[in-house]
């Protein structure tokens, strides 16, 4: 290529989403020590337990999340058995998708530089250690999808057909995720403003899009009020995921809105503001989004990314504005863009170096004081030691939080309950399936987190059934190992 084509070559957006997919791949294939993750773990099991033994979601494990995150990893499952890959490419590619409509937003609002800086904005963030970047296979990902195509087909709407859509796509992210009704009321707010029938037009998509998942959970033999419970209802009070101070709240608060590299938005949020002067459909997004976030209140890296799409076209669209009144160099601003958006590659790239060069780190001495919590890849290979130690119909309990040993085990645990919630409802139902179903092998934690974490009353009902009915065997990885005894 010669001087002059360097010189006259502008970034498109297919360049840029190619070069941000290869990226996120880097970062989510070469992380977490190739191994699925403590809530890919869960998903899978359940997914695992739905494709292959025909246990429908919340029959065969019970997590807090939609049938429509199982159904993928069950697939995934189905086609290459246990593996922590196939999500996240699949993940990956659908957030392609919301990187596509992101860029189409921007440029059908102000031009095609707003989209190009809009694609930039986007796709950085969403690699950030703050937004969870390496967990694409999350919930998130699908529902935000889904969400930035509503907002496009919104935007662009030039009959109720449109408007239609766009609510029905609201509706299946809403099935991947509650609080995307947060970003559907942004819409609602605007469609009030418009008319009546765009109103009418926006309601009845979204109520279709959640109608046509219940007749397919239906289909699927999956219990309603069951999906209304877990999803729901069991979410929030006492021992619930979202069972914390305010304190606390405060604290995670400020650790990612404030003290991360999401205060690198603030200044372009505000200069947005500043040209715009009222609060139009991408301020409602992020403010809804916001609210969104704190109604959970846990405040999980990933959560993060459901503002993420608004935070990136504003400030895409407010640097357009200043690239044109300034007459500044497209090229030279996203140059800066991308060098202080970057994310941190260094343990992706770590972790691949090592892959080629075939070194492997040395493992710390398990089962001496002080007891550590083993890591994920060390996890993944006591499942395996488990797998290789029982065979299909051993059921197999991992006391604590312990769905990495569990799926990799591809052992059932006697309880739906296989991973701890501590709900009153939860643990009623434990005790009962502890006591109906008696595991053959019972793994208990020695690190200080299992005892700290985990409800007394739970690790009174373990300890007392290990005493009674099962002999130690040996400690692997920090967990004693017990098998029951024959009699």
């Amino acid at each position: 290529m010669t001087r002059t084509h360097i010189q006259g070559w502008k970034p498109g957006p297919l360049h840029l989403i190619l070069v941000l997919v290869l990226m996120q791949l880097l970062v989510t294939l070469f992380s977490n020590g190739f191994v699925l993750s403590f809530d890919e773990a869960m998903w899978h099991y359940i997914g695992r337990n739905w494709f292959r033994h025909d246990m429908v979601p919340y029959t065969g494990g019970v997590d807090n999340k939609s049938p429509l995150i199982f159904a993928i990893f069950g697939l995934s499952d189905k086609l290459f058995g246990v593996n922590y890959w196939f999500p996240r490419v699949l993940g990956t590619l659908c957030e392609s998708v919301g990187l596509y409509y992101v860029y189409k937003i921007a440029k059908h609002t102000a031009g095609k530089n707003a989209g190009i800086l809009a694609i930039s904005f986007y796709g950085l963030s969403l690699l950030w250690h703050t937004t969870g970047g390496k967990y694409v296979s999350y919930t998130e990902t699908y529902s935000q999808t889904f969400i930035i195509a509503a907002f496009y087909r919104f935007i662009i709407s030039k009959d109720k057909k449109d408007t239609f859509i766009s609510g029905f796509l609201i509706g299946i992210a809403f099935g991947f995720r509650l609080t995307a009704s947060f970003a559907g009321l942004a819409l609602f707010i605007v469609c009030l403003r418009k008319s009546g029938r765009d109103t009418l037009m926006f309601c009845a998509g979204v109520l279709s899009g959640i109608l046509l998942l219940l007749i397919i959970a239906l289909l699927a033999g999956i219990d309603l009020h069951s999906i209304y419970t877990y999803m729901l209802s069991d979410n929030f009070g006492s021992g619930s995921a979202t069972d914390h101070d305010w304190a606390w709240r405060f604290h995670n608060l400020s650790a990612k809105f404030i003290y991360s590299g999401m205060i690198l938005f603030y200044p372009l949020v505000l200069g947005y503001l500043f040209i715009k002067k009222k609060f139009d459909l991408f301020v409602l997004w992020l403010i809804f989004a916001f609210i969104g976030i704190n109604a959970v209140g846990i405040y999980d890296n990933v959560h993060l990314k459901e503002v993420l799409p608004p935070l990136a076209l504003m400030s895409a669209l407010f640097v357009a504005h200043f690239i044109k009144v300034y007459r500044l160099s497209l090229k030279g601003v996203l140059v800066i863009i991308w060098i202080v958006f970057l994310p941190n590659l260094f343990e992706p790239i770590g972790n691949l170096k090592r892959l080629v060069s075939g070194t492997k780190e040395q493992s710390p001495n398990y089962c001496v004081q002080p007891y550590i919590k083993p890591d994920e890849g060390d996890l993944k290979k006591l499942g395996l030691w488990v797998k290789a130690n029982t065979n299909e119909q051993h059921k197999v309990l991992v006391a604590g939080y312990g769905a990495q040993v569990q799926i990799y085990s591809e052992r059932l645990s006697p309880s739906i309950y296989f991973n701890v919630t501590q709900t009153e409802a939860a643990k009623k139902r434990f005790f009962e399936d502890m006591k109906k179903n008696k595991p053959d092998m019972i793994l208990v934690p020695l690190y200080f987190d299992y005892r700290e974490l985990v409800d007394p009353h739970i690790q009174l009902i373990i300890d007392n059934m290990v005493a009674k009915d099962y002999y130690q065997d040996q400690c692997m990885y920090n967990y004693t190992i017990y098998r029951k005894a024959r009699r």
